[in-house]
């Protein structure tokens, strides 16, 4: 699900793949952007949104492998927090008369990377 690498500074955990469209994952991911990471946790906690969810693993993931790099966990905070789109599946669904009409499921990456300050 989350893959890991330690770039510069700062921790990154990515979620590839994940089965909700972009623009509904940027809406969560622009309200933890800046913020430190305990009250990023506890603000997707309180989200009814279904990326919050996603978002939150791959959070948690990026903080563990800060964690293992041994940094202060207390001062860390999301540093970049993006959602790039992904590849679509593409279905069809029948209409009268022998139609069909495209459906678009929609991928999307989520990256986020931590640092200290």
């Amino acid at each position: 699900m989350a893959s890991t690498s330690d770039i510069g500074k700062g921790w990154v955990a990515t979620h590839r793949y994940a089965r909700i469209s972009a623009r509904k994952a940027r809406l969560v991911m622009g309200t933890v952007r800046d913020m430190p990471c305990d009250r990023a946790l506890e603000a997707l906690q309180f989200d009814h949104h279904r990326a919050s969810g996603m978002i939150a693993d791959v959070l948690k993931s990026a903080m563990a492998n800060a964690n293992e790099r041994e940094a202060d966990m207390s001062r860390l905070y999301v540093e970049e927090a993006r959602v790039d789109e992904g590849p679509y599946y593409r279905r069809w669904r029948p209409k009268d008369r022998g139609r069909a009409h495209p459906i678009a499921k929609r991928t999307s990456h989520l990256i986020i990377r931590v640092g200290e300050r």
